[in-house]
């Protein structure tokens, strides 16, 4: 299980807007291109984001669904990306001051040929790209949580 984390500088509220924004994915999610459509009620456990992966016009389209939502503390997902496979992510929130939220990422392969390759490869191929996502996300959330002037 590829396994990261980042001190965000925004309050959890505002690390979890972005998670809770589904039409936000594509701003933060490496790889994730273009957002189709996101169901109503998102992330409520079984809703689904319907994503495009890839360059155009090289697209693949796939979803992303809620597996577990606790608002403010975790979101875990099935992200699917037929023929690669499925991964199981998940997000953990955890305050560690009135402005600083650490994030910690997980993501396995849990179908598909991804399932095939060793820990040590799947590590180096998701780690780096995971950190970038983290990066995005505090940037947005750094966005959300700072007032307009």
């Amino acid at each position: 299980m590829a396994e990261v984390s980042l001190n965000v500088e925004a309050p959890v509220d505002a690390v979890w807007s972005v998670l809770a924004d589904g039409w936000s994915y594509a701003g933060w999610v490496v790889g994730a291109s273009h957002i189709r459509d996101v169901d109503a009620g998102w992330p409520k456990t079984g809703t689904r984001i319907h994503h495009s992966v890839g360059p155009w016009p090289l697209v693949i389209e796939d979803t992303t669904e809620v597996v577990r939502c606790e608002p403010g503390e975790l979101l875990e997902l099935d992200a699917r990306l037929w023929p690669v496979g499925a991964a199981r992510i998940s997000f953990a929130l955890r305050p560690r001051g009135e402005s600083l939220t650490e994030v910690r990422m997980t993501e396995r392969a849990v179908r598909g040929p991804t399932t095939l390759l060793p820990k040590i490869v799947q590590d180096a191929l998701l780690v780096p790209r995971n950190k970038e996502t983290l990066q995005r996300l505090n940037a947005l959330a750094q966005g959300r949580s700072t007032p307009f002037n």
